[in-house]
């Protein structure tokens, strides 16, 4: 059985920080920001020194994979970001579900650039830009998605656009591609979890089982109806997360030589369930106070 306590999930290599000096080195060429983060965790995914990068310009928030969020929680997210002043919208990038208001919001938040430029005899100059977040939230799906080509590169690994590319939308609109940048250390245990269990933090650096144990943890808090009926649960109350792990790894044939229960390969197929929205609609983060 794991031990929960030991890992803290930290991840933060060089181009990390090489992708943050662009970012601010390419801040004068646009003139807005759109953010994506993922819904199942918005403020888990939203990079927290973003604001102080990008130096107080306009920002516009995507709440992608709206799809396997909880829709009462990405109602109650994109009001609290209103109330907070920044444009946000729930989407999901594969689908398109959600994307035909994107144009229509960032002309609304640029409408006075806009209108300067036409006052400058500027009249059709393009608005530009930037597109961040951290990897796997899915810029490159949002951004193939805007330009109706397929060239922006596409992976379900994380970190694997490495430079920047423009690419023109349409509606005298254009975007700017930046490599996806989490931050230097994660303070909260929990947050660096959350990421790990979305896909962000790259499986390879971590232990599946514990990462499998603590989102079974959460699960069993929140979403133990969900478990139950994904995997044909009988009452798991009183049971400790290896517990009900095993439980799963034992109800879908996971087994070994003497009865074993393969939990290793029962953790890879739960983590590729919760990430494939299998286990239902769930949102992880909640509003803060």
């Amino acid at each position: 059985m794991p031990d929960t306590q030991k890992q803290t999930v930290q991840w933060f290599p060089g181009h990390m920080a090489k992708t943050r000096r662009i970012i601010k080195e390419s801040l004068s060429l646009v003139d807005a920001v759109t953010e994506i983060v993922d819904a199942r965790i918005p403020l888990s995914s939203s990079n927290p020194e973003l604001n102080e990068i990008i130096s107080g310009k306009p920002k516009i928030t995507l709440l992608n994979k709206c799809d396997v969020a909880d829709e009462k929680a990405t109602a109650r997210w994109i009001d609290y970001y209103k109330k907070n002043g920044v444009q946000a919208l729930a989407v999901d990038c594969r689908s398109g579900k959600g994307l035909n208001n994107y144009q229509k919001i960032v002309r609304e938040v640029l409408k006075d650039k806009i209108q300067s430029n036409i006052d400058k005899g500027m009249v059709g100059r393009a608005v530009r830009v930037m597109v961040v977040g951290i990897p796997n939230t899915g810029k490159s799906s949002f951004i193939n998605r805007m330009a109706g080509k397929n060239r922006a590169k596409v992976a379900d690994k994380p970190g694997v656009t490495r430079q920047n590319q423009w690419f023109a939308i349409g509606n005298g609109i254009e975007l700017l591609d930046t490599p996806g940048v989490l931050w230097p250390k994660f303070e909260d245990k929990e947050v660096g979890d959350k990421l790990a269990f979305i896909g962000s933090v790259k499986d390879e650096v971590l232990d599946v089982e514990l990462l499998a144990v603590r989102l079974l943890e959460v699960m069993i808090r929140d979403y133990k109806e969900n478990l139950i009926a994904r995997y044909k649960l009988s009452n798991i109350d009183g049971l400790e997360a290896y517990e009900v792990l095993e439980a799963i790894g034992r109800k879908r044939g996971m087994l070994i030589s003497g009865g074993e229960i393969n939990t290793e390969r029962a953790s890879v197929m739960l983590l590729d369930e919760y990430r494939a929205g299998m286990l239902g609609k769930i949102t992880l983060d909640s509003i803060p106070e």
